[in-house]
């Protein structure tokens, strides 16, 4: 039977809306941060050649335009302040809550609450800042080699990374302020804006190439079909769950005892979600960003690294592969499902799964069955971000909105639908306590004495 929690849930009304006035601020308030990231988008990088970049990016717009501009939301292709986007934070973000996996005193920092928290989110920004340096310098330098700056030189190169620095670290506030006054995950949301709002453009340049004839019609409703399916297929892993058996004993507090219950334990198909995606995307796009922008001037080492990891290379798939793989599995146990901490605490609970004694058989159990869930999860999520990959190198078309930029699109959605609805509820359940309260104090006003 169903809980009036889930009743609640289920007659939920989207009209709702219009009633719950905080909701409604923290969208507009959302809303508004995210135009003044694509407004940033349009705003160059001081000493730029603006018409040397525009005639660079027609010849490179087939490399670069689509994969680099779906995660920073065409930025890069402009040379905007935002051009190295939220990558660098993302990446400082998963090396950190992986260190604090493997480094004791970062894990005890980790369980000190708050204040750990704050000094472990600090830690984050100064790697921030350090990668996006990395970065910025990299650019800049490839930016000089290719002939792109006004005045070249080490005033050029300073001037470029500190934009484009501060321009992350304002990518970085950005989200803070959202994930803290507005609705969803800011990080996440920036990227999606990025991906949406490039979108479009993807879409156009594929429907050309079957207006010119360099693709059938009949391809062109193939693809438009194998996306919807893909789509679909996303939002149903996304959603799969291996339910666990939960059983807790009868119990005695006080004077009473309570009967045992029981409940379920779940674990995601992908607990990971897309961060394998994201931070093996980060690594590999690093060496083609540089080579794009220095253009001739590549010198023998990254010449050697794209002959064999350029996109579409036989060694760059089964790299791309393996590192999804491996953080999978990396990321699921040491932070996203700690097979131990949900068997210390489920010890603690008095709860135990039927047929496995709880502590260390307990935790065996659940290593067992993660790591199976983990093969279909991570198998899942390489097959669909190697979809643009194989469509670009077997069909001879390009049509980036594939693999991770699915991924963070559907999880995103996914999500900041859950949070829109969770603060309807909310709102209804403040309406009916309010509700409640008055009926109460109308029942026990206290009567005017009588008259004598």
């Amino acid at each position: 039977m169903a809980s009036a929690a889930e009743q609640m849930a289920a007659n939920l009304s989207w009209g709702a809306l219009g009633k719950a006035t905080d909701l409604r601020q923290r969208i507009f308030f959302t809303i508004g941060l995210l135009i003044v990231y694509r407004l940033g988008t349009y705003i160059p990088v001081p000493g730029i050649d603006g018409v040397q970049l525009r005639a660079f990016m027609e010849e490179a717009g087939a490399g670069i335009g689509g994969i680099l501009n779906m995660f920073t939301g065409g930025a890069i292709s402009r040379m905007g302040i935002f051009a190295l986007g939220i990558m660098p934070y993302i990446s400082a973000s998963i090396i950190v809550q992986l260190m604090t996996a493997m480094v004791p005193k970062l894990e005890q920092l980790k369980k000190e609450g708050e204040q750990g928290r704050k000094k472990i989110n600090q830690y984050t920004r100064y790697g921030t800042v350090v990668l996006a340096t990395f970065q910025a310098w990299g650019i800049a330098a490839s930016l000089e080699a290719g002939g792109l700056a006004h005045d070249p030189g080490l005033f050029f190169k300073a001037a470029c990374v500190i934009t484009l620095v501060g321009g992350t670290m304002f990518l970085m506030w950005l989200g803070e302020q959202i994930t803290a006054r507005g609705i969803g995950n800011g990080i996440s949301l920036i990227i999606f804006v990025g991906i949406v709002a490039e979108l479009p453009a993807a879409i156009a340049q594929f429907l050309s190439q079957g207006r010119s004839g360099a693709i059938s019609p009949a391809v062109i409703i193939g693809v438009i079909i194998m996306v919807i399916a893909v789509i679909a297929f996303v939002v149903f892993m996304e959603r799969a769950l291996r339910k666990i058996h939960i059983q807790y004993p009868r119990r005695q507090v006080g004077m009473k005892v309570y009967d045992g219950g029981s409940s379920h334990l779940p674990v995601k198909v992908n607990p990971a979600g897309v961060i394998p995606a994201i931070f093996a995307s980060s690594l590999l796009l690093l060496p083609v960003t540089i080579s794009t922008f220095s253009g001739a001037q590549t010198g023998p080492v990254m010449s050697t690294i794209l002959a064999y990891f350029g996109p579409g290379q036989p060694l760059y798939l089964l790299f791309f592969t393996g590192m999804i793989v491996f953080f999978s599995y990396f990321y699921t146990y040491n932070v996203a499902f700690k097979v131990e901490d949900v068997a210390e605490n489920l010890k603690n609970q008095n709860g135990f799964i039927p047929g496995i004694r709880p502590g260390k058989k307990t935790e065996e159990y659940l290593e067992y069955v993660v790591t199976r869930i983990l093969v279909l999860g991570s198998a899942y999520l390489a097959a669909v971000c190697l979809l643009p990959e194989i469509l670009r190198n077997q069909f001879g078309f390009t049509f980036y909105f594939g693999g991770t930029s699915v991924l963070i699109v559907v999880s995103v959605t996914m999500d900041t639908i859950n949070q829109v609805q969770s603060h309807l509820l909310a709102h209804q359940y403040e309406g009916l306590i309010e509700k409640s309260q008055l009926r109460g104090r109308k029942k026990t006003a206290p009567k005017a004495p009588a008259r004598r």
